[in-house]
């Protein structure tokens, strides 16, 4: 069967993943090999000092990759779809989207990158014993309490951008459990009973009297059935009315979920790094951690084990800032380069570098970064004052900064909780040059640091693999299907730690400390 005859008769899948920058979606057939895709870039605002998507601009991202997605498949296979095998949803992690009754979004979408929540987060955390998040919902639910926000007395629900859009597809208000760990704790396949009474007390003792059971969407596990393309969905993804109704939707997963999904990080002993506005490694626990740690959130891989994850909310904003402007001078001097290309000169030239950066030190928080226990952010850039660094000596620099912090609470796994990775599995944006941001992770953790040939397709292939799974999953565990029938001839390029450029690391790091001790000083505005 062609790939035109597959996607005519609706033996494909769809994922969609709502990112930071791009809302981004990948079609594969019954092989799992991508066959098409679409985008629509968009970018976060600050509002009233919170970072935030217009409601608007959140269903234009969406109609607008879904569209980009049919010119590629009717450029390519001369068709358009009216129907798939099945589709799925992902988003970027955390957030707040509180409704009325009338299903009403009472205030905008407040973003994974706000972090005013950090004093609820703390609260919460010394509660229940368990290291909750900034970013996550349930600190944003108890600061917008504790705060007296006037949409408070209205609130009847409250999910994320993923279960947002799966709720507009299927009507169905739930989350898939990876997503639902970001929400509030989980365990056993749902939120935390032994802490749902204790953050129901906290919230009613500053005001707020509904139970978190009537307000958090529902959990499912990867593989659920049962929620389906609704017409108004259908209406709402196409508004040219050529997609069916009936298609089925599987649990909307967090870009988390979505990662650990497309590097085949599922199986207890894995981990990866998703490397793009934001950066976060993930360990998927053989054991429970025996400490509590800020820079450590506990969530879990679709299928509900637990995950060591290392989240950090500034990654390539700064870096590609940098790149941006020595592609301005490129063009100033009659020497235009195409972005790609410039991505890979000014990369690969940052490898040749000393590894100590010449004495340059980068800080390239855009906002705050609680793993690195800075409230704000302003990016900041050192030398030492008798250092005579080159171009690549900067720019190995700025590569440093985007996993520095990554640096600091992986430390604390391996240092203190003594866990071990045999590799890493690398993907996203830090790593489309190939060799480079590797290499230098590698030589950082101490860890080998894995690209798989996959891996520029990102998220949205890891929710078609979910949606996939969904249908064709045959009642194995997702671990074992993904290594059947997925990965079992997949190659990866590998970068092993150098010793040397350890060191180089260690020694940046040392500055890299000092440099924070002024950016803590900095205040928001």
């Amino acid at each position: 069967m062609t790939v035109k005859d597959k996607i005519l008769s609706g033996k494909t899948f769809l994922g969609i993943e709502f990112g930071s920058t791009r809302v981004k979606a990948v079609l594969i057939d019954d092989t799992s090999a991508p066959i098409a895709g679409g985008a629509f870039d968009w970018e976060n605002s600050l509002d009233n000092g919170i970072w935030s998507y217009p409601l608007s601009q959140i269903h234009q991202a969406l109609q607008g990759c879904y569209r980009s997605l049919c010119e590629d498949i009717k450029e390519k296979y001369g068709v358009i779809p009216t129907e798939f095998a099945a589709l799925g949803i992902s988003g970027m992690m955390h957030g707040y989207m509180p409704f009325d009754k009338n299903g009403e979004l009472l205030v905008p979408f407040r973003t994974w990158r706000n972090t005013f929540t950090a004093d609820a987060a703390a609260k919460l955390s010394a509660e229940l014993g368990f290291n909750v998040p900034a970013r996550w919902s349930i600190s944003h639910l108890y600061h917008a309490v504790l705060s007296g926000e006037a949409h408070i007395p209205q609130l009847e629900r409250m999910t994320t951008l993923a279960g947002y859009i799966h709720y507009m597809l299927t009507g169905r208000f739930e989350v898939g459990i990876g997503e639902a760990s970001g929400i509030f704790p989980v365990s056993e396949g749902t939120y935390n009973a032994e802490y749902i009474p204790k953050a129901e007390a906290m919230l009613a003792a500053a005001g707020f009297d509904k139970k978190l059971s009537d307000i958090l969407p529902a959990v499912r596990q990867a593989g659920d059935k049962g929620a389906f393309l609704t017409e108004e969905g259908a209406r709402f993804l196409d508004p040219t009315g050529t997609l069916k109704a009936g298609i089925p939707v599987c649990p909307p997963e967090g870009d988390a979920g979505t990662g650990m999904t497309a590097t085949n990080s599922v199986r207890a002993g894995t981990g990866n790094i998703s490397a793009g506005t934001s950066i976060f490694s993930m360990l998927v626990l053989e054991k429970p951690l025996k400490g509590m740690y800020p820079e450590i959130d506990v969530v879990t891989t679709p299928d509900g084990y637990d995950v060591a994850m290392v989240h950090c909310n500034n990654c390539c904003s700064e870096i590609d800032f940098w790149v941006r402007l020595f592609g301005e001078f490129a063009e100033l001097s009659g020497n235009k380069a195409d972005k790609s290309e410039l991505y890979g000169m000014l990369y690969r030239n940052a490898l040749s570098a000393p590894a100590d950066c010449e004495g340059v030190t980068a800080c390239n928080f855009i906002s705050g970064e609680p793993v690195a226990g800075a409230a704000s952010g302003k990016p900041m850039y050192m030398r030492e004052q008798d250092s005579r660094p080159s171009l690549g000596g900067f720019f190995r620099a700025q590569l440093y900064a985007t996993f520095a912090a990554l640096k600091l609470g992986n430390d604390i796994l391996f240092k203190q909780e003594k866990v071990t990775a045999a590799r890493f599995n690398g993907h996203g944006g830090l790593f489309k040059v190939s060799g480079v941001a590797s290499q230098l992770m590698a030589d950082a953790l101490g860890v080998p640091v894995a690209v798989m040939t996959t891996a520029g397709e990102g998220g949205a292939w890891g929710m078609a693999l979910l949606a996939q799974f969904m249908v064709c999953g045959e009642g194995k565990t997702l671990p074992d299907w993904l290594d059947e029938s997925v990965f079992a001839s997949s190659e990866a390029a590998v970068s092993q730690p150098d010793s040397e450029g350890g060191r180089g690391f260690e020694s940046y790091m040392e500055r890299y400390a000092q440099l924070l001790s002024f950016e803590k000083t900095v205040k928001e505005g």
